[in-house]
């Protein structure tokens, strides 16, 4: 079950690059595997949320940025029809510093197959130390 929505998902991640200086997200790959109406939670709980194209659009060139070196690594996946569910680790370089970390990442899919919610659940103080915050200022950081 969920064969094909599984293959979305590692295409979607595929998509957010290779690890790379040189490889950065194809954002139009990215968003035509996403509903015009797509939600992004970028980190569970208390994250912001990014609602539509446009939106998840800016986002995504926004991290740009300042991130480099993104690379999606899937280690388990599970799906049904409409939920697809990745243990990750990922890899990215932000502001110049080294930010490897663990994941879950849930996605939910319409009946045409795209993406209309994403939410990512992350140790969000792991990140905070990775660039230096003090612990007493953590809120949570985005990559």
């Amino acid at each position: 079950m969920g064969q094909r929505q599984e293959q979305l998902i590692r295409s979607f991640c595929n998509a957010w690059g290779d690890g790379t200086a040189s490889s950065r997200p194809d954002v139009e790959k990215i968003l035509a595997m996403m509903a015009e109406d797509a939600v992004w939670q970028l980190w569970v709980p208390g994250g912001p949320t990014i609602k539509g194209r446009a939106a998840l659009r800016s986002e995504i060139q926004r991290q740009m940025s300042y991130v480099t070196h993104n690379h999606c690594v899937i280690r388990h996946m599970v799906s049904s029809d409409h939920i697809v569910m990745t243990e990750r680790e990922d890899y990215a370089v932000s502001s110049g510093v080294p930010m490897p970390h663990s994941m879950v990442a849930v996605y939910e899919l319409n009946e045409e197959g795209l993406i209309t919610a994403w939410r990512e659940y992350l140790d969000t103080a792991d990140l905070a130390r990775k660039k230096g915050v003090p612990m007493d200022q953590v809120g949570g950081p985005s990559l």
